[in-house]
């Protein structure tokens, strides 16, 4: 795998209520940028369809094919007018807004009978900060909602949890040693939305610039973690 951090950064794809979903974009804005602090780092982008099934079969097989260091996830927050970094997700999902396949949820817990959160970690503030510095609007959140995103969310720290439980016992173990997700508001898509005005405070360029910042971050932190083991 080589000394360079490997980054999965992933999106999703619009859903019931939202034809537009500027992660997808950010996610190839972010892969196709070219600086040389990025020399050391490497990233693999994955946009998910907004289905239950598809994080459940995608995010193992991610994780098993390319053996990311870290994830950073974006999601969009439609009713959000600035950038949220999620510290927690919660053992919860909606019975009310079915996935974009149509799938109603017939358990109202993710896992039944474990922890009702789940903490991404201390790291989370570093990530808020290194968007703050680039003068975005950011601030940290208690949660991740009850869609998809939370259900990512809690999936993707099950799947470091499982690295670092594992570990002692495995040392060749598969799995990221971090991860964060990231809610974005619902931006202007062009100059022409922008001059109608919108209710979102960001500009899709303000977010490549916080993601950049973010990107940059989570890669020193995992490079950091393996380091340490």
């Amino acid at each position: 795998m080589g000394d360079k951090p490997r980054i999965l950064i992933t999106g999703f794809r619009p859903f019931p209520g939202a034809p537009y979903n500027p992660t997808e974009k950010l996610v190839d804005r972010l892969l196709r940028l070219r600086r040389p602090m990025f020399d050391d780092i490497e990233c693999i982008g994955h946009i998910f369809p907004v289905t239950y099934t598809a994080v459940d079969r995608e995010l193992p097989a991610l994780i098993a094919s390319h053996r990311p260091d870290a994830l950073l996830m974006f999601g969009l927050a439609t009713r959000t007018p600035f950038v949220r970094i999620e510290t927690r997700a919660r053992n919860t999902v909606t019975q009310l807004w079915p996935d974009a396949e149509h799938a109603q949820v017939r358990s109202r817990t993710i896992v039944a009978g474990s922890d009702s959160t789940r903490r991404f970690g201390p790291h989370t503030f570093k990530l808020l900060r290194a968007a703050q510095q680039t003068g975005i609007d950011a601030r940290a959140s208690l949660s991740a909602g009850y869609y998809l995103c939370n259900y990512l969310s809690w999936r993707a720290i099950e799947a470091t949890r499982a690295r670092h439980d594992s570990e002692r016992r495995e040392p060749t173990k598969v799995g990221p040693r971090i991860a964060s997700f990231v809610h974005v508001p619902l931006v202007p898509r062009g100059t022409a939305e922008r001059r109608a005005g919108s209710p979102s405070r960001v500009t899709f360029e303000q977010l490549v610039d916080a993601g950049e910042a973010m990107l940059v971050e989570i890669a020193a932190l995992a490079s950091r973690a393996g380091l340490r083991n």
